[in-house]
């Protein structure tokens, strides 16, 4: 009979309650070999390292320690990372692809709700409902008088999506329920057969901006993303667009964003900003042209559940030896496609 392999899991006490109920801690054991402890917050402590010692599989989320050199020579015959969450920056590094450790993530499965959030946004932006109603109907003149915002629309609109990432190819699936949407999408790696087999037309960032009544985030945060909308490229959006933003908030220079939102030009939905949160004196927070959520979008409650399926599911494609399907790979890693 083939043994099951020994696992851990490593995430802060607050993720693995959410995590993991009883049915799905009951799914866990049947699994693999759970030993004591069976979860931990800290792989320094003895009884972790004992634990260390003899695991196949790392089971990790929010709050899981990095996995260091030191904590991965603890782990002799680890073999496998499963990642409840998203990104696993911050977590992997070159160690544990040297070590030819595989690592998978819910990424996948929590670009759901980011999706959905980023849907309800855009309706919303073209209705521009978040903004009147902070300005609390000042600029209502009666039905159909509504001034100073722009084409109060979802219908015939164009939506630029920065980012051809897993949330952008959802959000731009999504965006078929708009009848009437032209879908833009600019993303250097992207490939035009894939980008218009999803439904959308790719073209460069600069070639979006002028088109774009809204614009929508969704690349990763990298060196070379920081500030990509900058004051230069939201000169370029037309009047009364929306900058949508629920990537991460490094990706937009806040200032000048600020100042074309106190202008009266632009609009912004952001559920991420940097830093997070916002200072307390940062503009952002007094615009009515403004609707920041805090870092909402992605999962959440019982959202966190379909996370923990989703890595459920993977762990037993992985005692199964069959193939994986959401392998985070260095090349992946690299391009900040594990963000």
């Amino acid at each position: 009979m083939q043994t099951k392999p020994h696992a851990l899991v490593a995430m802060s006490r607050q993720s693995f309650d959410a995590h993991f109920d009883r049915s799905r801690l009951d799914r866990l054991a049947a699994l693999v070999t759970l030993g004591d402890p069976l979860w931990t917050d800290d792989l320094d402590t003895p009884a972790a390292r004992a634990r260390l010692a003899e695991v196949d599989v790392l089971l990790t989320s929010w709050g899981a320690p990095q996995l260091t050199p030191a904590r991965l020579a603890a782990a002799p015959g680890l073999r496998a990372v499963l990642h409840c969450a998203g990104s696993v920056r911050g977590l992997v590094g070159d160690a544990v692809w040297r070590r030819g450790i595989r690592v998978t993530s819910a990424a996948d499965a929590n670009a759901i709700p980011v999706a959905e959030y980023t849907l309800a946004a855009i309706i919303f932006a073209g209705k521009k409902a978040p903004f009147l109603a902070a300005d609390d109907q000042r600029a209502y003149g009666g039905w159909g008088s509504v001034t100073g915002y722009g084409d109060l629309s979802n219908y015939g609109r164009t939506v630029g999506v920065v980012g051809f990432s897993r949330i952008g190819r959802k959000v731009v699936g999504l965006l078929a329920l708009l009848g009437g949407t032209t879908c833009l999408v600019a993303d250097p790696h992207a490939d035009p057969a894939e980008v218009a087999a999803a439904g959308a037309t790719l073209v460069t960032l600069d070639e979006l901006l002028p088109r774009a009544d809204v614009l929508t985030l969704h690349a990763p945060e990298l060196a070379e993303t920081r500030h990509l909308i900058g004051a230069a490229e939201l000169a370029r959006l037309p009047d009364h667009a929306t900058v949508i933003n629920t990537a991460r908030g490094s990706l937009i220079d806040d200032a000048a964003l600020a100042a074309e939102c106190a202008a009266g030009r632009l609009f912004a939905i952001l559920d991420v900003t940097d830093p997070e949160p916002l200072p307390l004196d940062s503009p952002l927070r007094r615009l009515a042209r403004v609707m920041v959520t805090p870092h909402v979008a992605g999962s959440l409650g019982t959202e966190i559940g379909r996370l923990t399926d989703h890595t459920l599911d993977e762990l037993a494609r992985f005692t199964a030896h069959q193939p994986l399907t959401a392998e985070i790979t260095a090349e992946h890693w690299a391009l900040g496609l594990s963000a």
